[in-house]
């Protein structure tokens, strides 16, 4: 019998395949209901659908079938995606990290656009997250980026398209 050695070295995984996506306590929970909402009652009534719609007969011509089977592959492809990120997310509680002056993943902030003496608010989150119409941004965003470890008060530069702009 032929014997095989095998290096034991170190395993070395690429950055991304190590490193989990950071998402809210409340992103978590509203990619679980929309999964929940998908499996117990959208997947049931697309099923029934393609059902009805066989029963009409020929499917090569059933438009019925057809836009069933689409959304069925939507579906599908969207509860595949939900079940991929929940399964690479740190959730992160920030109702457990203290609470300080500076700004960390999870704050809400309020900047000045100096230029224009504009006031926004924001609260940064993980990129599955954000909504910029809910004043939810990535902490990859260029904003967020250019916030975070700052401290009240700090003037903060950010690179934009159409130049700097200070916050």
């Amino acid at each position: 019998m032929k014997k095989h050695n095998f290096s034991a070295g170190p395993c070395i995984l690429p950055d991304s395949v190590m490193q989990k996506a950071p998402m809210t306590v409340e992103g978590e929970i509203a990619l679980r209901e929309e999964l929940h909402h998908l499996i117990k009652e959208v997947r049931p009534t697309i099923i029934e659908a393609i059902a009805t719609a066989r029963e009409h007969g020929d499917l090569k011509e059933n438009a019925e079938y057809h836009a069933a089977r689409e959304q069925q592959s939507f579906t599908e492809g969207r509860i595949q995606d939900i079940e991929g990120k929940l399964s690479n997310i740190q959730v992160i509680d920030i109702n457990k990290i203290p609470h300080g002056d500076r700004v960390v993943f999870g704050t809400t902030v309020t900047i000045i656009n100096l230029d224009l003496d504009k006031t926004v608010t924001y609260k940064i989150v993980g990129d599955d997250e954000a909504d910029v119409k809910a004043c939810k941004i990535s902490y990859q965003s260029p904003i967020a980026r250019a916030l975070m470890g700052k401290e009240i008060g700090e003037v903060v530069v950010v690179k934009a398209p159409s130049g700097d702009v200070e916050y």
